[in-house]
């Protein structure tokens, strides 16, 4: 694989990091589960999220009694940092580490900071889960890929931040959801939607209805699995309208996917096309539109003019 970090959307197959977006995937959910087991509870579960930075993920401040700490997944210099607010710092190289390494690794490292913390081992969404402390499975780490998904990263998150200025409504940050792995970012019409019927594999009845309490439209990055086979950027509407499958979005390169229901868009159009940054806010307007107006939103209300 040769090393592209220099393009500006750099070519990514899942094919060829599977085993290291594995591995990335399984530290993000350690890393998550610790911000959950210390940050009050926040709607739609937003206080469990990651955020992107310059260099990589952050837990962003983490409360601690009387002081904070914060953790940094460094996808540049490749390394864990555990920072404090009283100065202190810790911090391990990624490359080498299993899962069941890199959790002893972050647990010890937390209790000398003083950071007594007890989290559920167990993997959330995901099929065939193995306790961390046991999975010397995953222990794949190839730094090429990575530095090349931080810059697909920053460059999504760039682009969703720009689209999410045009709304005035109540919307989500936008943030990385380490339990599906993407990046998201979501607008609510402010209305309540019919309870959800729950049944997500891997992930609690409560928690996907919570996170579907109000109508929503929601758009993401994932970095693909199951039955898409690559990178991808989707769109939805929770209801879905009548209609919403049958429209006509932007680019052209767009699909609906019946299975998973929503609209998808590869990532390999996105990084060809001669704009991805216009390709790309013409697929987060567009799906938009199409769930706003059949979803009979206020949008006079709900949008910057």
């Amino acid at each position: 694989m040769s090393s592209t970090p220099h393009l500006p959307w750099p070519e990514l197959p899942t094919s060829e990091w599977r085993e290291t977006y594995a591995t990335l995937h399984l530290w993000t959910q350690i890393i998550g589960k610790i911000r959950t087991a210390r940050t009050p509870w926040l709607n739609h579960s937003w206080h469990v999220v990651l955020y992107v930075t310059a260099r990589g993920l952050t837990t962003s401040p983490i409360p601690d009694g009387t002081r904070s700490f914060q953790i940094d997944f460094d996808l540049i210099d490749h390394d864990l940092r555990i920072s404090t607010s009283d100065g202190e710092t810790r911090r391990f190289a990624l490359a080498g580490q299993s899962i069941a390494s890199f959790y002893a690794a972050v647990m010890a490292a937390l209790a000398e900071l003083g950071i007594d913390i007890v989290i559920d081992e167990m993997p959330s969404e995901l099929p065939e889960p193995i306790r961390f402390s046991l999975d010397t499975k995953h222990a794949s780490y190839d730094p090429d890929a990575v530095r090349r998904f931080l810059q697909i990263l920053v460059n999504v998150d760039r682009v969703f931040k720009q689209f999410r200025t045009g709304f005035l409504g109540k919307a989500s940050p936008v943030h990385f959801f380490w339990g599906s792995f993407d990046l998201a970012a979501t607008r609510f019409s402010g209305r309540r939607a019919p309870r959800h019927p729950g049944g997500v594999p891997n992930l609690s009845d409560a928690v996907v209805c919570e996170a579907y309490s109000h109508e929503v439209i929601s758009a993401g990055f994932w970095p693909g699995g199951g039955d898409v086979k690559g990178a991808a950027f989707y769109a939805y509407a929770a209801p879905e309208p009548p209609g919403f499958a049958e429209q006509k979005v932007q680019p052209a390169a767009a699909f609906y996917h019946p299975q998973i229901k929503e609209f998808l868009l590869m990532y390999d159009d996105v990084r060809r096309s001669a704009s991805p940054r216009e390709a790309l806010l013409s697929f987060l307007q567009s799906t938009y539109d199409a769930g706003a107006t059949l979803g009979h939103w206020d949008r006079k209300e709900l949008e910057r003019l």
